[in-house]
C-alpha cells in the first residue's frame, strides 16, 4: 500500500485504463481553473495582475486571493466571488471519469468507499516529524512551506506521504540542493523526474511549452523553486528564534541516489503527484 490518488487506485485495480484516466484528468483541468484563471474569466483580473500576484507569493506566504487583496488588486467581496465560482464549478476526478465513460455513475460511490478504506492510514491534516529529531517545529515549517510552494509556485497537484528518517534518498533524474548554516545547519533537497522538471519550468517561466528550452534553463527553474522555499523558511524560522543563512542552490546528479552525509540525519517527506510521478523532498540535518 502507498499514498495514491483515486484515479491511480482505479488504474491499479484494473477498473479504468491509464489512457481513460488521462482523458478524465484533461477534462478536469479544463474545468477546474486556478483562482487567477477564474478571476481572469470573470473579468476581475488581467494577465499582468496575475503575474504580480504570483511574483509576490514567492516572498510572502499567502494564498493567491489573499495576496491579490493585500496588493489592492481585488476587494474582499471580489475574492469571495471567485471562490464561490470555483466551488460551484469544481469537477472531481470521479465525476470526470463518469463523464468520459470510464466508470458508471452507479458504481462511483462503491469505488470511493474502497479508496477511502485503502488510504485511511495516510489521512492526516498534520505533519508528523519522526521522534528523536531535534527542532521538530522547524522541520514542520519546512514541510508546510514546501507543500504551499508546490501548489502556489510550481502549481503541482499532489498528496503527501509520511515523513521518515532515511539513510539514502532514491535516484531521481536531478536533485536541486541548498545548504543552510547557523543555529540549524544542513541541506535542503528536491528531487524530480524530467517530466516534473518540465512542469516546474512551465510554472516558473510562465510558458505553456518548454520542450525547446536547454537543460540548464530547466535545471535553473528547479533551483529557483528551492530558493523560494528556503528564502521563506529563513524568514519564518526567525520567528522561532532560529537564525541561519542559505547558500546558492546547486544541481546534483547521482545515478544511485544521495546518501545522508556522516553526522547528519536525513529527513524525507516525498509527495505523490496526480499523474503518478513523485517528488522527493528532504533535509539533511547536521547533528
Amino acid at each position: 500500500m502507498a499514498v495514491k490518488f483515486f484515479g491511480q487506485f482505479l488504474v491499479e485495480k484494473g477498473v479504468v485504463s491509464r489512457e481513460v484516466l488521462l482523458q478524465a484528468i484533461e477534462l478536469q483541468e479544463s474545468v477546474n481553473l486556478s483562482f487567477g484563471a477564474t478571476a481572469l474569466a470573470l473579468g476581475l483580473l488581467t494577465d499582468s495582475d496575475i503575474e504580480k500576484v504570483h511574483n509576490a507569493q514567492r516572498s510572502d506566504d499567502l494564498r493567491f486571493g489573499d495576496m491579490a487583496v493585500k496588493l489592492g488588486i481585488l476587494t474582499s467581496d471580489q475574492m469571495m466571488q471567485v471562490l464561490s465560482r470555483q466551488k460551484i464549478t469544481h469537477l472531481y476526478i470521479g465525476e470526470a471519469l463518469v463523464k468520459v465513460g470510464g466508470i458508471a455513475a452507479d458504481n462511483l460511490p462503491t469505488y470511493l468507499d474502497e479508496f477511502k478504506a485503502d488510504q485511511a492510514q495516510y489521512a492526516t491534516d498534520s505533519v508528523a516529524i519522526p521522534g528523536g529529531v531535534l527542532d521538530p517545529k522547524v522541520w514542520e515549517m519546512v514541510v508546510d512551506l514546501t507543500y504551499k510552494m508546490l501548489t502556489r509556485v510550481a502549481r503541482l497537484v499532489f498528496r503527501p506521504e509520511p515523513c521518515a528518517v532515511v539513510e539514502q534518498l532514491p535516484a531521481m533524474d536531478i536533485y536541486a540542493a541548498m545548504d543552510f548554516h547557523g543555529d540549524i545547519s544542513g541541506r535542503y533537497l528536491m528531487g524530480v523526474s524530467s517530466a516534473t522538471r518540465a512542469k516546474v519550468a512551465k510554472a516558473i517561466l510562465n510558458e505553456s511549452n518548454v520542450d525547446n528550452e536547454p537543460k540548464d534553463v530547466l535545471d535553473d527553474t528547479v533551483m529557483e523553486f528551492i530558493n523560494v522555499v528556503c528564502g521563506n523558511l529563513a524568514a519564518k524560522a526567525a520567528q522561532l528564534g532560529k537564525s541561519f543563512e542559505i547558500a546558492p542552490p546547486e544541481i546534483i546528479e547521482l545515478r544511485d541516489g544521495i546518501p545522508a552525509p556522516e553526522g547528519h540525519i536525513a529527513l524525507s517527506f516525498p509527495v505523490c503527484l496526480g499523474d503518478g510521478d513523485r517528488v522527493e523532498m528532504a533535509v539533511f540535518i547536521k547533528e
